[in-house]
């Protein structure tokens, strides 16, 4: 059965919770003291949370389903990364996950297609993106997108920061 993306609802908030909190510790859980990733998880990825996120029309969220199951996501809307030069009406690419085992079978192309869909709509404009300074990985992705370093700035999750880059690419 093929892999199908849709757009969520606030109805899907509890699955979108689950999601994201299952591939960012997929992702990075690793990378943090038990205490510190269960408190992050707690408040990024609650339930009431993502339901806000799916119910603001400046937001979008896609999800890929395989047999009803979500097993990948990205999200998008207005840009809030510390850059200088953000401005108003930037959009950002605030999230693109995939449980393990999915990478690099085009799932997160389609993903990333969605989004950019979505957020040039209206036409061109400057869009951002943060990404872990050691997702090297994920730096490539995004570098064929037409994404170039421009800054970076510090991620908290618990006691610890990551060291992040600011992505852009220009309208």
């Amino acid at each position: 059965m093929p892999l199908e993306i849709r757009r969520a609802v606030p109805a899907d908030a509890e699955t979108l919770s689950a999601l994201s909190a299952r591939t960012f510790t997929e992702t990075f859980g690793h990378l943090y003291p038990p205490e510190d990733l269960a408190d992050y998880l707690a408040g990024a990825y609650a339930v009431q949370r993502q339901r806000s996120i799916l119910s603001d029309p400046a937001q979008a969220v896609w999800l890929l389903e395989r047999d009803g199951e979500a097993v990948g996501y990205c999200a998008a809307g207005p840009c809030g990364l510390p850059h200088p030069d953000v401005r108003e009406g930037d959009g950002e690419l605030k999230r693109l996950y995939l449980v393990r085992g999915l990478q690099g079978g085009g799932h997160g192309t389609r993903l990333m297609q969605a989004a950019m869909d979505w957020l040039l709509r209206d036409g061109p404009r400057t869009l951002w993106v943060g990404v872990w300074s050691e997702n090297f990985g994920a730096q490539r992705f995004y570098a064929r997108w037409g994404f170039e370093r421009v800054g970076e700035y510090l991620f908290p999750v618990g006691r610890q920061r990551d060291l992040e880059f600011i992505l852009r690419r220009p309208a």
